[in-house]
């Protein structure tokens, strides 16, 4: 059983001029976050950009990744679709292949009721013998888990966790509240703002977008943490803000992406048309790569 906890990175996915997985550039990946320290490796979320990847380009990247991590590190799948039986089917993929985890985001596009994402959730977990855990972002998909949904989820067989990425910290409190009794299920921080607090507040960690920039930095938020040094954790998680503030010039993921490409590892660009950021933007991220890189962060 894969140990859910700590700080795993949603690995961006790097892509040649023609926008084709590169495999070599992946695998460097692989080893600088895990040489890092980081606790997992997230394949194909978010910043992975699993929204624009087909499904022999993920089947193809969590290859890559499973290969490259060597069981090193829980490696974590993002199998959610906007159907049941295409989830099914992405998740009993991710499990054939080695995946230690899968991450099901909700369904998206159309409205689904508590109920109806409770069947959903019910039925992906039957489906596998890995462990489940409940991907919440709300701004993506326009479905949110609430905290009673989640408790009742947090019953059934196979679903170990939840991974809130509303960016409100009460709708994770609750979560954190709902699940206590379980004692053993993982509630993980979506939004690197809140990884500190989800760790006071008695949560095990975050899947970070900014680990990808700063894996050492991200990765030192929980052990300082784990260690007793609150004051060291915080310094940590703080540090990362004026890096966050360079979000507003785009989206999240691209301003990520850009930042890797920028500090030398060819990683290309996010996969058109969410591939551009203003000029303004782009001085912002030097400037801040610069700052930090003075400051020591990597």
């Amino acid at each position: 059983m894969a140990v859910l906890r700590g700080i795993i990175p949603p690995v961006i996915t790097p892509m040649n001029e023609d926008e084709s997985v590169n495999e070599a550039e992946l695998r460097n990946q692989v080893n600088r976050l895990i040489e890092a320290g980081v606790h997992g490796l997230f394949p194909f979320g978010t910043n992975g950009e699993s929204y624009i990847l087909n499904e022999k380009e993920k089947e193809q990247v969590l290859s890559v990744v499973i290969e490259e991590t060597a069981g090193r590190v829980p490696v974590y799948a993002g199998s959610g679709c906007i159907g049941t039986k295409d989830t099914i089917r992405m998740s009993q993929m991710a499990e054939s292949l080695g995946a230690d985890v899968l991450s099901v985001i909700t369904p998206w596009f159309a409205k689904a009721s508590d109920d109806e994402l409770y069947d959903h959730y019910r039925q992906v977990a039957k489906a596998v013998k890995i462990p489940v855990i409940l991907y919440n972002i709300p701004a993506r998909t326009g479905n949110s888990l609430s905290p009673a949904l989640v408790e009742r989820l947090s019953e059934v067989e196979n679903i170990e966790g939840v991974k809130d990425s509303s960016g409100n910290f009460d709708n994770m409190l609750q979560y954190l509240e709902k699940t206590r009794k379980k004692g053993d299920f993982v509630v993980l921080s979506g939004n690197d703002s809140l990884i500190y607090w989800n760790l006071l507040a008695g949560g095990n960690g975050g899947i970070a977008g900014c680990a990808n920039v700063y894996p050492e930095t991200m990765t030192a938020i929980y052990e300082r943490f784990m260690a007793g040094d609150l004051e060291g954790a915080k310094r940590a998680q703080d540090s990362i803000r004026s890096f966050r503030d360079c979000f507003r010039f785009g989206n999240p993921n691209t301003i990520v992406k850009t930042a890797v490409a920028m500090l030398g590892y060819p990683v290309g660009k996010c996969r058109a048309p969410f591939n551009q950021i203003p000029p303004q933007g782009i001085e912002a991220i030097k400037r801040v790569l610069d700052e930090n890189r003075e400051l020591g962060m990597k």
